[in-house]
């Protein structure tokens, strides 16, 4: 059991409702889904919120969280169809299912066009539909071993996706959810639970945007798990850009079959405390991930990402790049681990995280870690942080460039290595935009 330094009655109070809201969850007829909510309450009760003294959490503190009061009730939430082109990244996108405030909004989703054995369908949905399919993929490995935020997620799991590829399965444009958080009168806390089961020879992207339409708090805690079977590629881009206020805590757990691929691209500018935590096991050979994310933060917002690589079997390799942008006292977390287990020989796994500091205040905790335990590998890891390029600025000046342009110019310049490795047609322009933006100070 991993040392708890929070307060005890913090996991109390945010367990306390789930004895009343347990009977009303999507699925609680079935014995299977209820026993494995009641193995989520049980890991959480046993573990409770993480401290500084929990190595993965060691610098990222959720005391902001645990004294917050929310609201357990499904907040009631609307949303004019008309807001939603405003708020959407991938604009090519097919299909399209809306999440308000955590839970599915049919009304404003979209679906068409999917292939004969393509399912894009909600969690409760599922649960419901096919509970089969959430039998043999939900829990994944360490979800309640390890991961106590998960293991709550997993009691409550209410909403979500759910998206199923049969083998052979290609889907030629991108899948996209719409995660809205609207607020409340008191603060409203989700839990959405997904899922993308990825059949032999398949193909999909999926793109999650997390946006907020409030002002103040809320929390969203999403766990994701990802299962691509072999020979084929998923492709996961998410853009986290809550509300200031917003607490945004997700897990993202993969299992890569023998020659499939992951390709992975998180962007994260929103939310007052942030943390995506992504674990890759690549479970035969031939299987491959590659992780690339961007960051930037301002005013006091933290943001943490911890990424877990297994090499869990030979000829494997991994490419893992991460660049964060911190101003004002923002401060950012990047804990990247690869591990090599004895038997994965022929093993090729790098890694590398850079941030830029535009403030004397600002913050960069990093931790890049290789675990090997064997020895025909080439593996490598590396971490830097620094300031704007004094003569790079002087220059740009010197042309007649001005100050705020120039600063602009350079941060993207920093950025466009994390986000040229995006392979999503019709992305790269919006992101680029949501750079300029935030350089310019202007509110989402």
């Amino acid at each position: 059991m991993s040392v708890q330094t929070l307060p005890d009655d913090a996991s109390r109070q945010f367990l306390a409702p789930y004895a009343e809201l347990k009977p009303a969850l999507p699925g609680a007829d079935s014995d299977w889904l209820a026993n494995l909510r009641d193995d989520g309450a049980d890991a959480f009760r046993q573990r409770g919120f993480p401290g500084s003294k929990v190595e993965d959490w060691r610098y990222t503190s959720l005391a902001p969280l645990t004294k917050s009061a929310f609201d357990w009730r499904e907040p009631e939430a609307t949303l004019d169809a008309e807001q939603l082109p405003a708020l959407v990244f991938g604009r090519e996108a097919s299909c399209r299912l809306v999440l308000v405030n955590g839970r599915l909004s049919r009304d404003l989703s979209a679906v068409a066009g999917l292939p004969d054995g393509a399912t894009l369908m909600g969690f409760a949905e599922a649960a419901d539909q096919s509970p089969d399919l959430l039998r043999e993929a939900l829990g994944g490995e360490s979800v309640l071993a390890d991961q106590p935020l998960a293991a709550l997620n997993t009691a409550f799991m209410a909403d979500g996706f759910v998206l199923h590829l049969a083998d052979g399965v290609v889907l030629e444009q991108p899948v996209e959810i719409l995660s809205v958080g609207t607020g409340g009168k008191q603060p409203p806390l989700y839990h959405p639970r997904n899922l993308i089961v990825a059949g032999a020879d398949s193909r999909a992207t999926v793109i999650e945007h997390h946006v907020g339409l409030c002002i103040g708090a809320y929390f969203a805690n999403v766990v994701t798990e990802i299962v691509a079977g072999e020979r084929s590629i998923v492709r996961h881009c998410k853009v986290q850009d809550e509300s200031r206020e917003a607490f945004h805590i997700a897990a993202t757990n993969v299992h890569v079959g023998r020659d499939a691929m992951l390709d992975s691209f998180v962007f994260a500018v929103g939310g007052h405390l942030s943390r995506n935590e992504i674990r890759v096991k690549l479970a035969a050979p031939g299987a491959h991930c590659r992780l690339h994310g961007a960051y930037l933060m301002r005013g006091t917002q933290h943001c943490d990402n911890t990424t877990i690589i297994d090499h869990a079997a030979p000829e494997t390799n991994s490419h893992e790049l991460y660049k964060g942008v911190l101003d004002d006292e923002a401060s950012g977390v990047f804990q990247g681990k690869i591990v090599v287990r004895p038997d994965s020989q022929k093993i090729d796994g790098h890694q590398m995280n850079r941030a830029l500091l535009l403030s004397d205040k600002a913050q960069i905790n990093s931790k890049p870690e290789l675990m090997i335990y064997a020895d025909d590998v080439k593996c490598s890891h590396g971490a830097t942080a620094g300031e704007l390029d004094d003569e790079a600025l002087f220059y740009l000046r010197s042309r007649g460039v001005p100050e705020a342009q120039a600063r602009r110019l350079l941060v993207e310049a920093f950025l466009n290595e994390a986000i040229d490795g995006i392979a999503l047609a019709g992305m790269r322009m919006p992101l680029e935009q949501a750079v300029a933006r935030w350089m310019s100070g202007a509110a989402r």
